[in-house]
């Protein structure tokens, strides 16, 4: 008995010290990768001092109107997550991505994320960029709320809100939110062990998208430094309430236009239950339509064409 007992503490010490020593060869590994990649880490737009923080802001393109995307909970690089739709546009259009903290290549911060700060942290990066509104909102997945609270608040700047499978707040009465998953990839993500699953670094902006070899490379350079950063963790540990803000504010009366994806990509809703709720969101609205996409939430990876024809579209139907 006492030789059994013995080979099994062996056993578990040897896992121990194994263990152990990944990481502590994982940590090497990432510090000696993210050294390399410094390069591809150069940012690709400006930054602009908010806050005493560097936030990241991408303008491209010429045109009367101006698109602002804001991207959805947890993109690690929202200006290459976008570019397969907003590089069809900038013929026409001045194009703008807005990187919250905490995403792409602005600072990470610990700081609170309620709806009046992040949307006071938008506006004054825009700002500092000079980029004058007022502007089309093009947000995906939870910056809806960010969206439609603007409209709510600052109507005066906000001429039209196209949603790119974007939040409203009726899904977060029903979403099963996980801190412990988004920590777990914190840690994964610090100690590097994410680098040993390459196949988590091809985002649906890879896989799916019109980006080139070197943009891949750029993305995969800051996927290891923006997953699950403290910033993103603080913003959805708050999305319940900013979610019932916006609820409390009613559905703003500006011209919008939500494409609504098959719900598959990790939304937690079936297809059915995912496609009604900015349905009846919308219901309450004067100037409001919807298209339905058979592809997953991170639609302007996928139907980026599709997308590009019906945003020209609805544009010229609501403003010449």
């Amino acid at each position: 008995m006492k030789r059994v007992l013995r080979k099994s503490l062996i056993v578990v010490l040897a896992m121990m010290i194994i263990l152990v020593l990944f990481v502590i060869i994982s940590f090497v590994r990432h510090k000696i990768c993210s050294s390399k990649e410094k390069d591809l880490r150069t940012p690709l737009g400006a930054l602009v001092e908010v806050n005493g923080h560097n936030m990241s802001v991408y303008i491209e393109g010429k045109g009367d109107k101006t698109l602002v995307f804001l991207s959805g909970g947890g993109t690690c690089s929202p200006i290459l997550d976008f570019k397969s739709l907003y590089s069809l546009l900038t013929d026409e259009y001045k194009i703008v991505v807005v990187e919250k903290f905490g995403y792409g290549f602005s600072d990470v911060v610990d700081e609170k994320r309620d709806i009046d700060t992040i949307l006071s942290e938008t506006r004054m990066a825009l700002d500092k960029a000079e980029v004058q509104g007022p502007y089309i909102l093009c947000p995906h997945s939870m910056s809806g709320l960010e969206a439609l609270y603007w409209a709510q608040k600052y109507p005066k700047e906000v001429e039209a809100i196209i949603g790119l499978d974007m939040a409203v707040p009726g899904y977060y009465d029903e979403m099963n939110i996980s801190i412990p998953v988004m920590k777990a990839g914190q840690y994964g993500a610090a100690l590097g062990i994410t680098r040993w699953i390459p196949s988590l670094a091809e985002s649906d902006a890879m896989k799916f998208g019109t980006l080139s070899d070197k943009e891949k490379e750029i993305y995969k350079a800051v996927f290891y430094q923006r997953t699950a950063t403290v910033t993103m963790i603080n913003e959805v540990k708050t999305v319940k309430d900013n979610a019932n803000v916006v609820k409390e504010k009613g559905v703003p009366q500006v011209p919008m236009l939500l494409f609504v994806s098959n719900g598959s990509g990790g939304t937690g809703f079936t297809e059915e239950r995912w496609r009604s709720i900015p349905k009846e969101y919308i219901s309450a609205s004067e100037n409001a339509r919807f298209i339905e996409l058979d592809c997953p939430h991170y639609v302007h990876d996928y139907k980026y064409e599709e997308i590009g024809k019906e945003i020209r579209n609805f544009e010229k139907i609501n403003y010449e």
